[in-house]
């Protein structure tokens, strides 16, 4: 790690992939690949087809075989739940050939069998447990598996008084939540439908017949009173597709009480992110009722575009996901302050794809402004610049890690200081970086990479966890007071050109 000794120490701590922890999910032979023909009738009645003594003897070996696993057999009659359509007007089977069926189509999946990358951290919500001048924490990571696709899974540990880093081990087991339609504001609908043209009178008569807030099935009741003259007409039908893809990209998911945090993997769900839930970067909000929430910014990733995307929680047990629009939610890098200024939310956008902004909103959907903070101006960063995750807020200014693209696409972690009440006026940027590649840290999954999606401070101590070559995560602390002298003695090199 190259970058000033007298403000920063590495830890030992080193998280990386870990392939034998997988969770169970449905699997439809012959849609591996997208265009692919289904073959999952042609599997149910190849099982149908299998003597009695076959399909016990089947079953019996996968009970023997992954008998470590949580509700193996529910699993199977879930999965077999959910293709049972296919049987089309055949008998139901009997039980213990509906769950060899279900093991058909059932799978492990190994969501960080790749890599555990671009970590974020926050105070954790239940601090019992915690010592004399602990902080425990929960952070989160990028957990790459099977086809590049990303999930988010978490980590759980504690912060001591003097900075010491311990990291717990992770649960044995994954889980993945029960996904379920959630409320939907109407004036973010809207806002979405003018982004991509189609806030015309088809809908204006859905919206205009639901109230501020509604819920999916309040949309299709809506949806159902169009005059069935108007759906014949092409740009209706768009328009009512373009409302339910809105709706499918805002869901819930909620876990089982009985899981660890650490057992938790945020999955793919909705269409924006059929190809990856990425970088999560994690901020606990307090608004101006002194109410918590913790907000998770992220990217969706649909194999072709990039779209930002929120996730809500109080209690990391139920997430709420959420797609933000407006003219700086675009592209990749949205992270939220950690309270109101002047009464309106505030975040850092890269919209543009190469500079750092500060953009505000009224309801922290529609993002209708933007200010830009950072600029490719230093040899480290002339290819792009970005934020390393949440504001810090601190007496001297709001402390922003950022990232810069440099030569051999280097990536490397710095760090600049903006003001309070202002946050759109830089007062300090460091010149050099703080964290850069070096050593065996140029060596991953993609090279000459460290990066981090946010930091946590307890008391003089900045824990910044950040991932290694895109493969795995290691822990620094930066000496505060340290840090914040070497703003007050460095001018803004920032320019917004």
């Amino acid at each position: 790690m190259s970058g000033p000794t007298d403000l920063i120490r590495d830890t030992s701590v080193h998280l990386g992939p870990d392939p034998s922890r997988v969770y169970a999910d449905l699997f439809m032979p012959g849609e591996e690949l997208p265009g692919d023909h289904s073959r999952a009738t042609a599997v149910i009645n190849r099982v149908l087809d299998l003597g009695e003594a076959e399909v016990t003897e089947a079953l019996a070996e996968l009970r023997m075989r992954f008998a470590d696993r949580r509700s193996l057999d529910h699993t199977f009659q879930h999965h077999f739940d959910t293709i049972a359509h296919r049987l089309g007007t055949q008998a139901a089977p009997p039980p213990d050939r509906q769950l060899l069926i279900g093991a058909y189509f059932t799978h492990d999946v190994s969501p960080a069998g790749g890599a555990l990358t671009n970590p974020s951290i926050v105070a954790h919500p239940d601090q019992s447990g915690a010592g004399s001048g602990e902080l425990r924490f929960i952070m989160s990571a990028r957990a790459i598996g099977e086809g590049h696709v990303s999930s988010v899974e978490f980590r759980t540990g504690v912060v001591a008084g003097d900075g010491r880093v311990r990291v717990d081990a992770p649960g044995a087991r994954l889980v993945t939540g029960r996904p379920r339609p959630t409320a939907h504001q109407r004036a973010a609908f809207w806002a979405h439908l003018e982004e991509v043209g189609f806030a015309g009178d088809t809908a204006c008569l859905v919206l205009d017949s639901l109230g501020a807030t509604f819920d999916r099935a309040s949309l299709e009741e809506a949806i159902g009173h169009l005059d069935t003259r108007l759906l014949t007409r092409e740009a209706s039908r768009e328009v009512v597709t373009q409302l339910r893809w809105i709706a499918d990209n805002n869901y819930t998911v909620t876990f089982d009480s009985d899981s660890a945090v650490s057992e938790r993997v945020l999955v793919p769900t909705g269409p924006t992110e059929s190809n990856g839930v990425e970088d999560a970067r994690l901020v606990r909000f307090v608004d101006d009722d002194d109410k918590v929430t913790y907000f998770a910014t992220y990217t969706a990733y649909d194999g072709r575009h990039v779209t930002p995307q929120v996730f809500r929680t109080a209690d990391f047990l139920t997430f709420t996901a959420q797609q933000p629009c407006g003219p700086a939610a675009k592209n990749k890098g949205m992270a939220l302050f950690p309270r109101r200024i002047g009464g309106r939310h505030a975040c850092l956008s890269r919209w543009d794809r190469e500079r750092s902004f500060v953009a505000w909103s009224d309801d922290g959907l529609v993002w209708d402004s933007a200010t830009p903070v950072d600029t490719p101006s230093r040899a480290s960063n002339l290819i792009q610049v970005g934020n390393c995750g949440s504001p810090i807020e601190t007496a001297e200014g709001w402390v922003v890690l950022t990232h810069g693209v440099g030569p051999m696409r280097t990536y490397t972690i710095g760090a600049m200081l903006l003001d309070l009440d202002d946050p759109g006026r830089v007062v300090s940027t460091l010149p050099r970086p703080l964290i850069a590649p070096e050593g065996e840290k140029r060596i991953g999954y993609v090279p000459n990479v460290v990066y981090t999606c946010g930091a946590l401070l307890h008391g003089d101590h900045l824990v910044v966890p950040y991932g290694v070559g895109d493969r795995a995560i290691t822990i620094a602390v930066v000496d505060l007071p340290s840090l914040l002298d070497r703003f007050a003695r460095t001018p803004s090199l920032t320019t917004t050109r």
